[in-house]
């Protein structure tokens, strides 16, 4: 069966579901690329203010085509890392609904996301020193960021295998849920939900203050940031539909 990226849009929400059920979702050439163009396309949807990204049933992505790797020389790697670091550069909010097992270049794009939920089949699988392979795309960055030394160590170097369970545990997923794409698009209709402009550069702001030292730092950000959405029209519109809400359930 040929490899897609489908896309469907439920309250501002794109779900992008990667499909190569042959290889159980596995992340070759053709399934990156179209990876891309379906990131892209949603990104540049007006209509569009959130993105969720899960496998075809039963796997979220068994890892890169193993018989793919086999060859590459660093220019194919970067062709297979452009999937998921399309969605690592998104400027939308990114939610990974891990349906099923996550393995390697699957892992990979989970850690992508802003965020992720769990389903309960949902399997948490470094799996590249046991191949003999380097981890690559940014994971190792990826995997600190998310879980700390240790717990990057624990997947990483200790070949740990968490459950959905575990994984809410230690930090690597924000939620599990029993309908876990249902809930990722609930969750991503609340960010679609707000300005579409305010959102993008909330989400840049949360990547820039998060390699800051202080505070200071991150005021310094935020006032200009700020200070321009108070002269927005939406701000200005959304406070006087509060301010009358207010009004009447005052009198």
């Amino acid at each position: 069966m040929a490899t897609a990226v489908r896309t469907t849009i439920t309250d501002r929400v794109a779900v992008l579901t990667v499909s190569n059920p042959e290889r159980r979702n596995a992340m070759n050439l053709d399934l990156s690329a179209k990876l891309v163009d379906a990131v892209q396309s949603a990104a540049g949807d007006d209509g569009v203010g959130a993105i969720v990204i899960t496998g075809e049933e039963p796997a979220f992505c068994a890892g890169g085509d193993l018989s793919e790797l086999a060859k590459a020389d660093p220019a194919t790697l970067r062709t297979v890392y452009a999937g998921f670091l399309a969605v690592a550069d998104c400027p939308l909010p990114t939610i990974a609904a891990v349906n099923g097992a996550a393995v390697g270049a699957g892992l990979n794009l989970a850690l992508a996301c802003d965020l992720r939920l769990a389903g309960p089949r949902a399997k948490f699988d470094a799996r590249f020193l046991p191949l003999g392979l380097h981890p690559g795309g940014g994971y190792t960055w990826m995997a600190q960021r998310v879980l700390g030394p240790q717990g990057a160590a624990a997947l990483t170097l200790f070949g740990d295998v968490v459950d959905a369970d575990e994984a809410a545990r230690i930090g690597l997923v924000y939620r599990v849920c029993d309908d876990v794409v249902a809930a990722a698009v609930e969750l991503g209709s609340r960010a679609a939900a707000a300005p579409p402009d305010l959102v993008r550069t909330t989400k840049a702001t949360l990547r820039l203050t998060a390699g800051m030292a202080t505070q200071a730092e991150a005021v310094e950000v935020e006032v200009r940031a700020q200070a321009a959405s108070v002269h927005s029209d939406e701000f200005q519109q959304r406070l006087a539909a509060l301010q009358a809400k207010i009004s009447r359930s005052s009198r």
